[in-house]
């Protein structure tokens, strides 16, 4: 099995947390709404213009924010929604989440 990137994992991670978002809020069962979708898709385009790439931390932590402001709010959003029900339904992915948080963005990057 091929190790994913850094970028991968996090793409992953917000995929996760907008399925359940979109599923408990909006009620979705199989597809993502047009709004969940669309943010997803902006969330995606965004990871694969980052510069930070392989020494990547969370997008919380990050010192650049490229999420337009009304994006950025939706995020957070999904994040309040979904990052405490991680922890049951991908405690994996919670947990390197929690760890990555963590992690200090080198100051080369700053």
């Amino acid at each position: 099995m091929l190790k994913k990137s850094p970028i991968e994992r996090e793409k992953d991670t917000i995929r996760k947390m907008i399925i359940l978002y979109c599923r408990g809020k909006h009620n979705s069962k199989q597809v993502l709404c047009h709004e969940c979708q669309d943010l997803l898709e902006y969330a995606h385009k965004q990871l694969d213009r980052c510069k930070f790439g392989s020494e990547k931390t969370t997008c919380g932590k990050c010192p650049i924010h490229c999420y337009k402001p009304a994006m950025r709010e939706k995020v957070k959003k999904v994040m309040r929604y979904a990052g405490p029900r991680m922890i049951f339904v991908h405690p994996s992915d919670a947990i390197e989440h929690m760890i990555k948080e963590r992690r200090r963005i080198p100051k080369d990057h700053l």
